[in-house]
């Protein structure tokens, strides 16, 4: 008899193998699995060790500055970064250098004291605050790290398809790299608004400029897990884009606006709910942004020249004449004729970005992973980023019934949250139930990224509301 069978034969019912004669109960044997905690290695407990010791110390130090619910926060993100750093295990030793930076960039303040605590004119006087981990600096290396990054990768497109990307590595250690400023320069910018007075001190999560540096990490950490997940760097060129335009911005602020000063939160913003509405916001325009380059990595690789040319040319040309023709032909204020021309001329440099990238499209899209891997990149992006969106405007009806009184008003701002919302709810219930898939699931992507563009900046350019504490 014949012992051996084939291994779609193995996974058959006892009865349908050959030789079977009757059916035999179904059992189950699982030989070498370990249990989550029992799978732990040294380094994973060093680390759980290491957060849990962190925590500590950052209450003993802080907890007479902390509410209830802050202590609670604190309390549920010791396990949750554990958990976080065992998924996955690139951010392990990102937490711990960016602990150790942040703890020395602190220290160093503390040398130098006035009559409050440390004395914040030590970022201009001690060499490494100065040239590194004062809350500006390490975020102006977090600029300089996301634009060299974006360079690599893009570089690495024309180097041999399907070859190693030398390239392309080197924009991921940026990346990482950039990831690691931005973390500090949050956490040094923490502790200096707490330096300024009791009053002041906040987590730096309250303006344009503090949001903007939360969106650059974080869409830039989502980034590099899904380069990982998906052994794929070519799409780096694409996703570091949009965060290297979110840069720009936050550059052309800080210096247009003075954004880096600290200052105090107005009213609104003074309430526990900002400390998690925020974020979870911004995991949400994180994701959808990621997937909307994905989608334009999508389109470059699949749709039609024409298609092509109508859709990614057209549509910003269209937007740069709408502007100018509302700009000129409407009785604007000095202010708001400043913003239209200035997005005119961001819009018309789109237009000729996307162009060359069409022009260009053969090497762009030649190191691309398969469309079923750029489909479900994109999706998983969405998923993830409508759950947290979602999530995030739950958290911030409640914020506005605590701010003022009522958990909906028709704001602008949230009449915008809800249309982004409406936008990627649709999205998902085709893509579940209909199927959808391919460059009209992309072009949809793609436009999505208009609408939530405008719901996070052209609210606060063109519109007012209860929100208008952000505008520019």
């Amino acid at each position: 008899m014949n012992s051996t069978y084939s291994p779609a034969e193995s996974s058959a019912l006892p009865s349908q193998l050959p030789g079977a004669t009757e059916a035999a109960p179904q059992r189950s044997l699982v030989i070498g699995q370990r249990g989550y905690f029992q799978g732990r290695n040294a380094f994973d407990w060093i680390f759980a060790a290491l957060v849990l010791i962190g925590a500590g110390f950052a209450f003993s130090r802080y907890h007479a500055s902390m509410d209830v619910y802050e202590k609670g926060i604190l309390a549920g993100a010791a396990p949750a970064l554990i958990a976080l750093g065992w998924f996955w295990r690139p951010l392990r030793p990102l937490c711990l250098i960016v602990g150790a930076a942040s703890l020395f960039a602190i220290q160093l303040y503390l040398r130098q004291t006035d009559d409050f605590g440390a004395d914040l004119a030590a970022a201009d006087k001690v060499f490494f605050l100065k040239y590194m981990l004062s809350s500006q600096s390490a975020i102006l290396w977090m600029s300089v790290l996301v634009w060299m990054s974006t360079l690599f990768y893009w570089l690495g497109f024309f180097q041999k398809a399907g070859g190693h990307s030398a390239a392309e590595a080197i924009g991921t250690r940026l990346a990482w790299g950039a990831v690691g400023m931005a973390l500090i320069g949050t956490m040094v910018r923490w502790f200096e608004s707490h330096q300024i007075a009791p009053d002041i001190g906040h987590i730096p999560v309250s303006n344009l400029y503090e949001v903007f540096v939360l969106f650059t990490w974080l869409t830039t950490l989502m980034y590099l897990y899904y380069e990982q997940r998906f052994a794929t760097r070519a799409l780096g060129a694409y996703v570091m884009l949009v965060v290297s335009a979110a840069v720009g911005f936050l550059l052309w602020y800080t210096v247009a606006r003075e954004a880096h000063e600290i200052q105090p939160l107005v009213p609104a913003l003074q309430s526990w709910w900002m400390k998690i509405h925020v974020p979870a916001n911004f995991i949400g325009y994180g994701s959808f942004a990621m997937a909307a380059m994905v989608a334009l990595a999508t389109l470059l690789k699949t749709a039609t020249p024409r298609a092509l040319v109508i859709g990614l040319i057209g549509v910003p040309v269209g937007l740069v004449a709408v502007l100018l023709a509302f700009r000129f032909g409407a009785n604007v204020s000095p202010e708001l004729a400043a913003g239209l021309n200035g997005w005119a001329g961001k819009m018309a440099g789109v237009a000729v970005f996307l162009a060359a990238s069409v022009a260009l499209r053969g090497p762009l899209t030649a190191r691309l992973p398969a469309l079923a891997t750029l489909d479900d990149l994109a999706y998983k992006a969405i998923a993830l980023g409508f759950a947290f969106f979602t999530i995030a405007t739950i958290l911030g009806a409640f914020w506005a019934a605590e701010a003022w009184g009522g958990y909906w008003s028709w704001d602008p701002k949230e009449t915008w949250a809800l249309i982004v919302w409406l936008n990627y709810a649709a999205w998902l219930h085709m893509r579940l139930m209909k199927g959808l898939r391919g460059v009209v699931s992309a072009w949809w992507a793609l436009i999505g990224l208009l609408v939530t563009t405008f719901a996070f900046l052209g609210v606060n350019m063109f519109l007012s509301g209860l929100h208008s504490y952000g505008t520019l």
